[in-house]
């Protein structure tokens, strides 16, 4: 662990959580807790041993617990402490930083399950969801995730979503259409996307969950 030799909170955050795919595994355990090999699976380029020293220094820091499983045999189950999951603010304010530089995906980059759920509660803006409800099944390639809307409460989770309000299948339109590069109109003409579903909540999941503009929000 790199120490800082500062008196300073920024400084004693970074001891804890700063170090390379930190703040990937507290993103992945956000979404929800998560067996050694799943967590590996989810982050492609980390090493098990790389996994297991992090795993390890997030527990000593107070920030990851575990719990041996039943099964599979000797298996580990991770998840945030109550005092990891305050990082939540923090991961989804950063990602938002992040996500204006995005830009199309570099050769190499994927995109996993975790971080679509990530991507949904760092765009979402409850203000533009207040008085409204409906609820979405998204599919982006291998993953499906769905959200539910409520008054301005979002609860969004990996999976599908039995008679959701409308399905849509985006594809690489979804950051176009959340950065306002691409209407929703413009999308389903160009047949880019793909609903099920009235039109118009393809509209209001533009509106509420947006990477810029006038919302000022980004994604994961």
């Amino acid at each position: 662990m790199d120490l800082y030799g500062q008196y300073c909170g920024l400084a004693r955050a970074l001891e804890m959580v700063g170090e390379r795919w930190s703040l990937l595994i507290v993103r992945d355990l956000l979404v929800g807790p998560k067996s050694f090999g799943t967590l590996l699976e989810g982050l492609p380029g980390i090493t098990a041993d790389e996994l297991s020293a992090r795993l390890e220094h997030l527990e000593q820091t107070g920030v990851v617990q575990s719990q041996r499983l039943r099964w599979p045999a000797g298996g580990l189950a991770y998840w945030l402490t109550d005092y990891g999951v305050d990082l939540d603010d923090s991961v989804r304010l950063l990602a938002r930083w992040g996500a204006r530089s995005l830009g199309d995906p570099r050769p190499g980059e994927i995109v996993t399950a975790e971080s679509l759920v990530m991507a949904l509660r760092t765009t979402f803006h409850a203000e533009a969801a207040l008085g409204f409800h409906a609820s979405y099944e998204v599919r982006l390639g291998d993953h499906v995730l769905h959200a539910r809307i409520d008054n301005g409460v979002l609860e969004t989770g990996e999976g599908p979503l039995r008679d959701a309000d409308l399905v849509l299948e985006p594809g690489p339109a979804l950051r176009p259409m959340m950065a306002g590069e691409l209407t929703p109109h413009e999308a389903l003409s160009s047949g880019a996307v793909t609903i099920s579903g009235d039109p118009r909540l393809l509209d209001r999941f533009v509106e509420i969950f947006q990477i810029s503009g006038a919302l000022a929000l980004a994604a994961a």
